[in-house]
C-alpha cells in the first residue's frame, strides 16, 4: 500500500501538465495525471474519486484547497494556492 500511495503522490508532485486553476478543477486535473500515466481512476460515491486495482482493490482520494480539518479516513490531494504545489496527505 506505502508502494502504490508514493506512486500517485510522485505523480501528484511531478505532474505531466502543471495545476491551472483558472482552466481546470483540481479534481479534474488529479484524475487527468493519474490517467495520462496508467492508473485506473473511478466514481466514487463517497469521494471525489478512486484509483482501482486489478485485484479490485480502490484506494479513494478528495481533494482540497485547504489543508486543515481534513477527514483522515480518506486520502486527500491539497493544492497550496501560495506555493502553486500539491501534495498527498494518506490516511491514517
Amino acid at each position: 500500500m506505502e508502494k502504490i500511495l508514493k506512486a500517485i503522490a510522485d505523480v501528484i508532485t511531478n505532474p505531466p501538465i502543471p495545476h491551472e486553476p483558472h482552466k481546470q478543477s483540481l479534481k479534474n486535473w488529479a484524475m487527468y495525471c493519474l490517467r495520462d500515466r496508467g492508473f485506473i481512476v473511478v466514481f466514487a460515491q463517497n469521494a471525489d474519486f478512486a484509483v482501482q486495482f486489478k485485484n479490485g482493490d480502490k484506494f479513494y482520494f478528495k481533494v482540497t484547497n485547504q489543508a486543515e480539518g481534513l477527514d483522515n479516513s480518506l486520502n486527500w490531494i491539497v493544492w497550496d494556492n501560495v506555493n502553486k504545489t500539491t501534495c498527498l496527505i494518506p490516511q491514517a
